[in-house]
């Protein structure tokens, strides 16, 4: 199982203060740390609802004294600069594919720059393609547990509406994900006003509970954490598992990096989100060590009673926007993930005609519906969902651990002593936080690696199953140029043009055979056309295009798209100033090719899966549809194929 490919032109690190793909006035880089405080960073912005609340409350229970009040937000300080500030802001967002983020563009990238494709083993494209896979179970748990801990406000701001916590967040997410079909280009301009008035408003919250206790300045210090683990070595071990809380989403901004660029994103993080979320932790840390009876909402006590209510509000706005985010950003891995040949096609619906990272994937947004709200009534509490929150984001951040050392000493050639002891730092504080999280699995932690575990296995499998199909066809094709010598002439000549589609630009397509054999018909223009996805995410109009002119009427043509593109063929056929007269749609036909597997006795794949790929296969979005082809000039003929 490889990633495709295509093209070798080498990549190196950005300067730190640049960013490849985004050339931004002083203005627009501020505008655009605005949109980045609305979309990227809702996740990581909302876990104050409910982080410091379940390090103490939590599965793990902690005393609230100045020893480990302290300590926990020591500990949360230092995991934020560390983890958010050195390791993904400073280090790996250097690290973009021609300006894409997130775990899929990594591995591309990696893949386009080896030089020797063998030199990466299979055990780093499984590493970055379960790191996807883990995504989609924290896509499912982030909705579900940033809405139900914003709602469950009402029962502090009003304890009369405790009952309905639960029927209004299911409420929410169900409003949440049936608006996706319509996009958020609209809603998405009020994304960054909200989110700078929301870390605005617990910024202030935070530093009006300091100032009564500013001791709690000093919990800035490591030595508090030092003292933590001193003291109390176990108890601070498995409180690493709700501490990871205050940094899950921190991944979300490498993957958004394409849509804002580096430094937007860096200015909104140290500017912006980082002071916010340190001074609202210490704020509650303050309030705890005045009043513990707080514990059970920590955040809300924060608000004089009178505003306790408008911030509930304001925070299931926040935790919407968290979610909103994620749902899209699964939307853009699942495009990735199918343009990488990871997934099967399923339909994609652009709800933006000015914004093409804007899509709406139907089956990925009603299959997270029903998963959030099954986790929601389930797990019934915001505390218990955390139990299943953290381990797929840690193990995700371990594995992105793993590609950066590839990167490191692969792509960008550093010395060993810079490299080591950076890596040494990462791995240890991602391995900590993956194995507290781990305590956490018989309580729920099961759920986002089973999650990981199904998806990670749909992914390979359909990636290994394309690949063995292609080559099964590639071994019983025809030679082109016999073909054309024997068939050319032998064959009766239609007027207009017939455009094969075909997954190899090697030999005879399928289809052309199995029309040439029922309807003894050949077109006077014949097209073999190949759609292939480079492992960039954009290809420019000036190299989208290959034409070889194979003689007697026959070309063979090859369409680039990047990762994340869409492939539109008829518009790419309208630019075409080769191949003889331009192309009309009324006068082509299309010919498409549907394969139909057999059980098979041959190496490929255990059976099990070959009966899985089959049935994924079966139920891929039709290349028609995918590829844009005018439904009245289609022409699909069946082949059979043992993998």
């Amino acid at each position: 199982m490889n990633i495709p490919k295509e093209g070798a032109d080498e990549s190196a690190p950005a300067p730190l203060d640049a960013h490849a793909a985004h050339g931004h006035s002083h203005d627009a880089t501020w505008k655009l740390a605005i949109g980045a405080i609305g979309i990227v960073f809702g996740d990581i912005g909302t876990s104050p609802l409910y982080a410091f609340r379940e390090t103490f409350a939590g599965h793990h229970k902690l005393d609230l004294d100045t020893l480990h009040i302290m300590g926990v937000i020591s500990l949360m300080f230092w995991s934020m600069m560390i983890v958010v500030t050195l390791k993904y802001v400073t280090i790996i967002m250097r690290a973009d594919n021609k300006g894409e983020g997130g775990s899929l563009a990594l591995l591309a990238l990696i893949s386009r720059t080896s030089g020797n494709p063998k030199r990466w083993t299979q055990g780093i494209v499984l590493l970055g393609v379960f790191a996807t896979a883990l995504f989609y179970g924290d896509s499912m748990i982030t909705p579900a547990v940033s809405v139900l801990s914003a709602v469950e406000g009402l029962s502090v701001a009003a304890p009369a509406f405790a009952k309905l916590v639960l029927p209004i967040a299911v409420v929410i997410l169900v409003l949440l994900f049936s608006i996706q079909r319509t996009g958020t280009s609209r809603v998405g301009a009020f994304f960054g006003p909200i989110m700078l008035f929301y870390f605005l408003t617990i910024a202030t919250l935070g530093t009006l509970s300091l100032v009564q206790t500013p001791t709690i300045l000093n919990a800035l210090l490591p030595h508090h954490a030092l003292m933590f683990f001193a003291a109390d070595p176990i108890k601070a071990f498995l409180a690493l598992g709700s501490v990871v809380l205050a940094v899950t989403g921190a991944e979300a901004l490498y993957a958004d990096m394409g849509h804002f660029g580096r430094k937007p994103i860096r200015i909104s993080w140290l500017w912006f989100v980082l002071p916010a979320l340190i001074l609202n932790y210490m704020g509650q840390g303050a309030l705890l060590m005045r009043d513990p009876a707080a514990l059970h909402s920590p955040f809300y006590e924060l608000a004089p009673e009178v505003l306790q209510f408008p911030l509930v509000i304001l925070a299931t706005m926040a935790a919407v926007i968290a979610s909103q985010a994620v749902i899209s950003g699964a939307f853009s891995v699942t495009q990735q993930a199918i343009q990488l040949g990871f997934v099967p096609r399923l339909r994609i619906e652009h709800t933006s005609a000015s914004t093409a990272g804007q899509i709406y994937i139907p089956l990925i947004n009603w299959a997270l519906m029903i998963m959030v709200i099954l986790l929601v009534l389930t797990f019934q509490t915001s505390s218990n969902l955390t139990a299943a929150y953290g381990i797929a984001v840690t193990g995700a951040m371990l594995i992105d651990n793993c590609l950066l050392a590839v990167v490191l000493f692969g792509l960008w050639k550093w010395k060993k002593r810079y490299a080591i002891p950076l890596l040494a730092l990462f791995f240890t504080v991602d391995l900590a936080y993956f194995a507290a999280n781990l305590t956490k699995v018989p309580d729920g932690g099961w759920f986002p690696l089973f999650v990981g575990f199904v998806v990670f296995t749909l992914l390979t499998t359909w990636s290994k199953g394309r690949q063995l199909m292609i080559n099964r066809l590639r071994e019983s094709a025809m030679p082109i140029k016999i073909f054309i010598t024997s068939a050319a002439t032998a064959a009766t000549r239609v007027p207009g043009t017939a455009v094969f589609m075909t997954s190899t630009p090697e030999g005879v397509p399928h289809a052309l055979l199995h029309n040439l054999k029922h309807n003894k018909v050949l077109h006077e223009r014949v097209i073999l056309l190949t759609v292939k996805i480079k492992d960039v995410p954009y290809v420019p109009d000036e190299n989208r295009m290959m034409i070889e002119d194979l003689g007697k009427g026959f070309h063979r043509m090859i369409l680039a798209y990047g990762f994340m593109q869409e492939a539109d063929v008829p518009a790419a056929l309208k630019s075409v100033n080769a191949c003889g007269a331009e192309f009309k749609m009324m006068e082509t036909s299309f010919f498409l090719a549907r394969q139909t597997l057999l059980p098979s006795s041959r190496p490929g794949m255990m059976i099990w899966r070959e009966k899985l790929f089959a049935w994924m296969l079966r139920n891929a979005e039709s290349a028609m549809e995918f590829f844009r082809l005018p439904t009245n000039r289609v022409v699909e003929l069946g082949s059979q194929v043992e993998i």
